[in-house]
């Protein structure tokens, strides 16, 4: 007979996983300036969605993370995972008449909420480096071989396919190295050094556009495209980011910049809103 202690547990588990991963998917969208990307002020560099758009495709995932968490605390196979992201993308669709707003979202923080409940199940302290060994240790074959077979091409996977990109199933199969070096290091470094959320999330955004591969940048501007989003990043950050007195002037140029050139780092945003998942879910277990 189960334990039904255990399976109360688990089930406050997953509704407080996927409460953090909406809030995540909500603070990326709330954050601003951004550059190029929706936020509550402005489209940025896109014309068919808004902020609008992006609180009905939120509505619509709210029962999928608990549902994928609870999948990975029950040792769910890759193709159980697969099947609840496709079904979740197909609500998603639905609900925004078919605009692509959290596709990569979707991958990537559902396989981190499943990583949190193997992790878990198996009565490991949900740390960072917790999490990325059970991403890796439940489905890092088969997130291996999902890089290569691609049936459907969406126009991100079509651009890596043509400029040699490195794009969301690349970045899994290596445990989402962008999120827990790249964004929750810079997440956690503004933090340290005493600057707020805000700050440090546009530290994250920033330091996740100097180094992620973004395919979606790729797609609308080519290597062109995807050099100027790192040499504008890289120099916001050289400036010293948001310890900088004129940061919010310095992002909110970039932004225009991006907009002018119909740029849009989508990649770093949804990493972004995984970074800020991992920070809020594992933050009480490391201090």
């Amino acid at each position: 007979m189960m334990d039904t202690s255990l399976l109360v547990d688990t089930r406050r588990l997953t509704r407080h996983v996927a409460r953090l991963a909406i809030a995540s998917l909500y603070a990326e969208l709330a954050l601003y300036p951004k550059p190029g990307l929706v936020s509550m002020v402005d489209n940025g560099s896109h014309t068919d969605m808004n902020a609008a758009t992006f609180m009905r495709s939120l509505f619509s995932l709210r029962h999928y993370f608990r549902h994928i968490c609870r999948a990975g605390s029950d040792g769910a196979p890759f193709a159980t995972l697969k099947r609840l992201g496709i079904d979740a993308e197909q609500s998603m669709l639905r609900a925004t008449g078919g605009v692509n707003t959290h596709r990569g979202a979707i991958f990537s923080l559902g396989l981190l909420c499943a990583a949190a409940g193997r992790a878990y199940a198996h009565g490991a302290d949900l740390t960072a480096a917790a999490l990325q060994a059970h991403l890796l240790a439940g489905w890092g074959k088969e997130l291996g071989g999902h890089t290569t077979a691609i049936h459907q091409l969406t126009n991100g996977l079509a651009a890596a396919a043509k400029h040699g990109a490195k794009g969301a199933r690349h970045e899994a199969a290596s445990g989402l190295p962008s999120v827990f070096r790249t964004g929750l290091g810079a997440l956690r470094r503004t933090l340290r050094e005493g600057r707020n959320l805000e700050h440090a999330r546009i530290d994250a955004l920033f330091a996740l556009m100097t180094h992620v591969s973004d395919t979606n940048v790729v797609h609308r501007g080519g290597p062109q495209g995807a050099a100027f989003v790192r040499i504008q990043a890289s120099a916001f950050r050289h400036a010293g980011g948001t310890a900088s007195s004129g940061w919010q002037a310095h992002a909110l140029a970039i932004h225009h910049a991006f907009v002018e050139r119909n740029l849009s780092p989508g990649g770093a945003a949804d990493l972004l809103a995984a970074s800020c998942f991992v920070h809020a879910l594992t933050v009480e277990h490391e201090r």
